[in-house]
């Protein structure tokens, strides 16, 4: 059978014949350890940071957004120590342009370290979000200022009004209309869901309920193909998204993440969830892979078992289908899949306990 068809039929809990799927078994599992994100930090600190300095080892650079997700595993973590080297790196090193957005991109092999000023939004939104989490857990005056700082530069400058509503946009320029010929293009991975709960209170200039909406909104427009899943990039030029004509038209790296903000956020819209939990049949181990969206085969598969947890995350939001045994332990893998492995089981954890 080709893979595009198994992927085909993993995604069965959608109609008559769920049963078979749907009541996937947990491998005998007791559940996380008592500790298991403390020691999981503590592997994935000695392997990916180094002097606050976030590395991911796949493309050997650093970046925004590996800072913020790292911050905010920290303060989840209560590591106050790590959390502040990083943040302090963070503002040092990404925090030099007037506009108070990030640079994106710091290669240490280059001269000038930074080699793109350009601010990724999403890198922003997890700084920020992990900045008003330390503020809480800590009782910081501090970490709440900048957290505030950030989401108001975000506000500024990434956020804007659209034909479709209050849109995101993945950074300050580039992006634009005027920039593409089929129109603004989006990044759905960059709405961070469970950031924006938080941000309400630090911006009050910016709707960022509406940011919200929008993102959903767009995300129920966004079923391409025969799987029904978004690209990693989409264009709104016609009015309605589409997979952007400069990107391929893939659902990939990007996009994996958004279901993990989705069964992270207080939200309560389960049809949302329902393209991705497909993507990984655990009965038979395949998947989750890459997607060729216009003919909905299946390509690479994501390397990494941190990509599986964050479909059982889907699912466990879905089905309340628990976690296998194998899932519920870090394997320190490449920083990505870590990163989302460790994401998923702290949103499981304070979202859906009883998948754990």
């Amino acid at each position: 059978m080709a893979l595009a068809m198994l992927i085909a039929a993993a995604v069965l809990p959608l109609g008559a014949n769920a049963a078979s799927l749907g009541s996937e078994r947990a491998q005998g599992t007791g559940g996380l350890s008592a500790n298991w994100l403390e020691t999981a930090w503590s592997a994935y600190k000695k392997r990916f940071v180094r002097a606050g300095r976030v590395i991911d080892d796949v493309n050997r650079i650093s970046h925004s957004e590996g800072q913020g997700y790292a911050m905010l595993i920290a303060v989840k973590a209560g590591d106050r120590a790590a959390f502040e080297e990083i943040w302090q790196w963070t503002k040092r090193e990404l925090y030099i342009d007037p506009s108070g957005l990030a640079a994106w991109k710091w290669d240490d092999s280059a001269a000038s370290k930074v080699t793109d000023k350009n601010n990724a939004s999403d890198g922003d939104i997890l700084i920020a979000w992990a900045l008003a989490e330390a503020a809480e857990r800590w009782g910081s005056l501090q970490h709440r200022e900048a957290a505030r700082d950030i989401v108001r530069a975000v506000g500024k400058q990434n956020i804007a009004s659209s034909p479709v509503g209050t849109i995101l946009m993945p950074g300050r320029i580039g992006f634009s209309p005027e920039d593409h010929p089929d129109g603004q293009i989006l990044n759905l991975s960059y709405w961070v869901f469970p950031a924006f709960e938080r941000f309400a209170a630090l911006d009050s200039d910016t709707d960022w309920a509406d940011v919200q909406a929008t993102g959903l909104k767009l995300l129920r427009e966004s079923r391409f193909g025969p799987l029904r899943l978004p690209a990693d990039w989409i264009s709104i030029g016609s009015g309605r998204p589409a997979p952007a004509e400069s990107f391929p038209a893939k659902f990939s790296y990007n996009a994996i993440r958004i279901p993990l903000y989705l069964t992270w956020a207080k939200l309560n819209q389960p049809e949302l969830l329902r393209p991705f939990v497909g993507l990984w049949n655990n009965e038979l181990n395949l998947g989750p892979f890459e997607v060729d969206l216009s003919s909905g085969s299946a390509q690479q598969p994501f390397g990494g078992i941190g990509f599986k947890a964050v479909i059982a995350s889907a699912k466990c939001a879905l089905h309340k289908q628990r976690l296998n045994e194998p899932l519920l332990k870090v394997e320190t893998d490449s920083y990505y899949a870590t990163t989302l492995h460790i994401l998923s089981l702290v949103a499981l954890q304070e979202r859906y306990p009883e998948c754990l």
